[in-house]
């Protein structure tokens, strides 16, 4: 390494200038000189002297030669060889193999200066390049243009490969890094087209539930307070038997249950319980929730509300405390969509619609804690804009027959039917979930909003529109939104993005950074001209 180069060129620059006649490198530089006055000195720059190297007794410029990257060139020095220095050690290295010989390696692509000192003190100066191989060089490029257009361009100094120009995306970035990286460390100077807005799905989901169920139920519990015979009999499935008792004086029955009919005959002192009923009951769900996002993003969709709902915690002293959770209930829509290269929606959809089931709740210290009666799916599909499926169906029939009676007893033609019970139920459930997803855009602006119908007026003379901020007419005027054709790759990196596309027939997904927002027309549209595109910014 040479410590100080302006040592080596001030009396090379010295024997140049009081020569008479300069030499052709130095001949530009003292253009300006009077020929009458040949040897005055001439004060120049060492910038501009530094690149002529010229020897320290004679004009001649230093010699050049390339080295192939990752290969070798011999110089021959007859004068001898004793000692030599090369500039920049990490891009090529100077071996003195014999007295007359130096090998020159080519480490990283890069220019560097080699000074050959020989055995009589004299010096001898090179520029030494070290170039990619050609043949790699071409087909480097060659990649760099098949996988990153035509507008894409690299140079290679000092060890570094700057790449330039403008890729589709960050694909395209990526992979023109990847392949120019075997030619050195890369600065990566590209610009990214700017992405176009994402596809915003909406998914409509429709729930359908019927449950129908229908219970029929005959029983007959009889008694009797006959001074001579006093006595009941039920079968136990309807009602619990009436407690009787004898106060010396009187007898008497307690009822707790008198079923549907209850018949009592003071002569004969005889009373009948009668169990006779038929229910029906119908059960319908019809939700249609609907829910917007952008590709590859989540979104969460709950109509419903929360109930409490207690929950035993380990105490002090193993004794445990009641704490309250709430849970959730109602219509849920969970929903992932993915825009494909094939130009599909994959989505994986999570509906669920939940209501309070009381009828299997819990009685805890007094307070009833409702059951969950839910209906939920949980799949991943793929299929296109517009296109439904049916992602779950359910048809469930059951029959449940009871019978109970009294041995023998009910064995007796006609009068056994007294001493059976019967209970027979019937249920029907039938459950339809069908999803929709369908690639939409925006209301433009000025278009009527969709509005629901309400049965009832409001109160008179009351605002219908909630207070908002005044249009631009009202306000100053609005600051100017830029539009930009390209992005840093770095800037692009920063921003939220969707999952990456292989296809141009699929929009981009790469998002817009929130901090500078972009404004992109929709396509087949015109981009809106009180927005000024500025594609240099």
């Amino acid at each position: 390494m040479i410590p100080n180069p302006s040592k080596f060129l001030a009396p090379a620059l010295a024997c140049m200038l009081v020569s008479a006649q300069p030499g052709p490198i130095l001949a530009p530089m003292l253009s300006g000189v009077p020929a009458s006055n040949p040897v005055q000195a001439v004060s120049v720059p060492l910038a501009n002297a530094y690149p002529a190297l010229a020897e320290a007794d004679g004009p001649a410029a230093a010699t050049s030669f390339g080295v192939p990257l990752n290969g070798s060139h011999v110089l021959d020095q007859p004068a001898g060889i004793r000692r030599l220095s090369i500039s920049n050690a990490d891009i090529a290295e100077a071996i003195a193999v014999s007295s007359t010989e130096v090998v020159i390696n080519g480490k990283v692509p890069g220019d560097t200066t080699l000074i050959v000192w020989d055995q009589k003190g004299g010096r001898a100066l090179f520029e030494v390049h070290v170039l990619p191989n050609p043949v790699k060089l071409d087909a480097i490029r060659g990649e760099l243009l098949s996988e990153a257009g035509p507008d894409v361009s690299m140079n290679v100094q000092e060890g570094l490969v700057f790449l330039n120009g403008v890729v589709k995306d960050g694909i395209a970035a990526d992979r023109a890094v990847n392949i120019v990286s075997s030619l050195g460390k890369v600065v990566n100077l590209l610009r990214v087209i700017t992405p176009p807005a994402e596809p915003q799905i909406l998914l409509k989901v429709r729930f359908a539930d019927v449950d129908r169920s229908t219970a029929n139920q005959m029983g007959v519990n009889l008694f009797s307070l006959n001074p001579k015979g006093v006595g009941s009999s039920t079968t136990g499935q309807f009602g619990a038997p009436p407690n009787l008792s004898d106060t010396g004086s009187a007898l008497s029955a307690t009822l707790t249950n008198l079923l549907n009919v209850f018949y009592f005959r003071p002569d004969i002192n005889l009373g009948t319980m009668l169990q006779d009923l038929a229910t029906k009951n119908v059960l319908q769900i019809l939700a249609e929730p609907n829910l917007l996002t952008i590709s590859g993003r989540p979104a969460s969709f709950l109509a419903g509300g929360e109930f409490p709902f207690p929950t035993l915690q380990g105490g002090g002293a193993g004794v445990g405390q009641i704490t309250i959770q709430f849970k959730e209930f109602g219509v849920r829509l969970n929903f992932l969509p993915t825009v494909t290269p094939r130009g599909t929606i994959r989505l994986n959809v999570n509906p669920e619609v939940s209501s309070l089931n009381y009828a299997d709740g819990l009685t805890v210290s007094g307070f009833t804690i409702p059951a969950l009666s839910s209906r939920k799916v949980q799949t991943e599909i793929e299929l296109e804009s517009g296109q439904s499926f049916v992602i779950a169906g359910l048809l469930n029939n059951q029959v449940t027959e009871q019978l109970s009676r009294m041995p023998g007893l009910s064995s007796i033609p006609l009068f056994g039917k007294l001493f059976n019970s019967r209970s027979a139920s019937k249920s029907n459930s039938e459950l339809l979930i069908m999803v929709t997803p369908e690639i939409v855009q925006p209301l433009e602006a000025g278009m009527k909003p969709p509005e629901i119908p309400m049965p009832l007026p409001f109160l008179k003379d009351a605002p219908m529109t909630a207070p908002r901020h005044p249009g631009s007419g009202a306000a100053a005027p609005l600051p100017a939104i830029y539009r930009r054709d390209t992005l840093p790759i770095e800037e692009l990196r920063t921003t939220p993005q969707g999952p990456p596309s292989n296809d141009n027939s699929v929009p981009g997904y790469n998002g817009i950074s929130p901090a500078q927002p972009l404004v992109f027309p929709l396509p087949g549209s015109a981009a809106p001209a009180s927005q000024p595109s500025n594609p240099n910014h």
